[in-house]
C-alpha cells in the first residue's frame, strides 16, 4: 500500500502497474490529487513533472484508490517503511477531480466513489457506493451509537488511557469504526472490486487533533491515540488490498495544519491605467490551456477541407457538358425528338 505521513510520502507497497522510483523528490501538496489520477491512468490538466512517478502498465491500471487523511499529527510511524518523498506546501485538496472523471467515464458501470468526513458530518457517495454503504454510520449521533453495539471494535480494541466517558475518545474511536465497516461491508460485495470500473475512497479523520487539543500533544492518550490510529489503518489498508486481490493504492495523509491555500490576485476595473500597466508591463496575452491545440487543429482542418470541396464542386460544375452531363436535359431532347 501507499502511504503519504506528513512532510514525507512513503510508498509502502503498491500494485506492479504503478511505478514508484526512490529518491528524494519533493512533492507539492497540492498535486496529490494528480498523482491519484495519473496512478488510476487518468490525465490531468497540468503536466506533473514529479519524477517519483513513472509510467507504468497502462492496460493494467489499479482498480480502486484510498486516500486517508489524518489531520493533528506531522508523521505517522507506521509499521512498514518503504520508499519516501517529502511534501512541501501542504495545502488543503481533494479528490473531486479524480472523483468526477470516474463518475464521467465509467458512468454506465456505476463505480464505487465513497467521500467521508465522519467529524464533519460530509458524505459524498456515487454509483454503487449507495447501496454497498447505506448501512454506514455517518452522523456523530449514528457513529456513536455504533461504538456501543455488541460488533464494535470497542470490544476487541485496547483503550489504554483512552476512555469510552469523554465525547473526545469517542470521537477518535468512532472514526476507526468507520474504517472498520467500510472494510467489513465492501467485504459483503466482493464482486463490485473484481469489476473494470475504478473505485474510489476518500476520508478524512480529525479525531486525533482533537485528542491532542484535549490532552496535549505529550500526553500518553495522545501517544496512545496515535499508536492505535497506525494499527488501524495498516489493518484497512492490508485488508483494502486483499480485497481488490492486490491491485489497489491506499495513501495516508498526515498533517499537523494545512497551510492557507493560495488566493488568486483580483483587481477592480475602476482602478487607474498606470497600476494596470505595471501588472502588465509587456500586454503579454492570456496563456492558452491545453484544449486550444486540439480546438484549432479541429477549426484548421475544416475550413481547409471545405475550401477544397467548394473549389471542385465549382470547377465541375464550370467544365461540365449540359447535353451529357446533366440528365435533364438528356430527358428534354429525347422527349423533343419523339415530338
Amino acid at each position: 500500500f501507499l502511504g503519504v505521513c506528513g512532510d514525507e510520502f512513503s510508498v509502502l507497497r503498491s500494485p506492479q502497474s504503478v511505478v514508484f522510483r526512490d529518491g528524494s523528490w519533493p512533492i507539492p501538496g497540492e498535486r496529490i490529487p494528480d498523482v491519484a489520477a495519473l496512478s488510476m491512468g487518468f490525465s490531468v490538466e497540468d503536466d506533473l513533472s514529479w519524477p517519483g512517478l513513472a509510467v507504468g502498465d497502462l492496460f493494467h491500471r489499479p482498480r480502486a484508490t484510498v486516500l486517508v487523511t489524518v489531520k493533528g499529527v506531522d508523521k505517522l510511524t507506521l509499521p512498514v517503511k518503504g520508499i519516501s518523498y517529502p511534501i512541501e506546501n501542504a495545502v488543503p485538496f481533494s479528490l473531486d477531480s479524480v472523483a468526477n472523471a470516474i463518475h464521467t467515464l465509467f458512468s454506465e458501470e456505476t463505480p464505487v466513489v465513497l467521500q467521508l468526513a465522519p467529524s464533519e458530518e460530509r458524505v459524498y457517495m456515487v454509483g454503487k457506493a449507495n447501496s454497498v454503504f447505506e448501512d454506514l454510520s455517518v452522523t456523530l449521533r449514528q457513529l456513536r451509537n455504533r461504538l456501543f453495539q455488541d460488533n464494535s471494535i470497542l470490544s476487541s480494541l485496547p483503550l489504554n488511557s483512552l476512555s469510552r466517558n469523554n465525547e473526545v475518545d469517542l470521537l477518535f474511536l468512532s472514526e476507526l469504526q468507520v474504517l472498520h465497516d467500510i472494510a467489513s461491508l465492501l467485504s459483503r460485495h466482493k464482486h463490485l472490486a473484481k469489476d473494470h470500473s475504478p473505485d474510489l475512497y476518500s476520508l478524512e479523520l480529525a479525531g486525533l487533533e482533537e485528542v491532542g487539543k484535549r490532552y496535549g500533544e505529550d500526553s500518553q492518550q495522545f501517544k496512545d491515540a496515535s499508536q492505535i490510529l497506525v494499527d488501524s489503518l495498516q489493518k484497512f489498508a492490508d485488508e483494502m488490498f486483499n480485497l481488490y486481490s492486490g491491485n489497489a493504492v491506499v495513501e495516508v495523509v498526515a498533517v499537523k495544519t494545512f497551510n492557507s491555500p493560495l488566493m488568486r490576485k483580483t483587481r477592480s476595473i475602476l482602478q487607474s491605467s498606470p497600476q494596470s500597466e505595471t501588472e502588465n508591463p509587456y500586454n503579454l496575452a492570456y496563456p492558452y490551456n491545453y484544449n486550444y491545440s486540439v480546438i484549432f487543429n479541429i477549426i484548421l482542418w475544416m475550413m481547409i477541407g471545405l475550401a477544397l470541396a467548394v473549389i471542385v464542386i465549382s470547377y465541375n460544375l464550370w467544365n461540365m457538358d449540359p447535353g451529357y452531363d446533366s440528365i435533364i436535359y438528356r430527358m428534354t431532347n429525347q422527349k423533343i425528338r419523339m415530338d
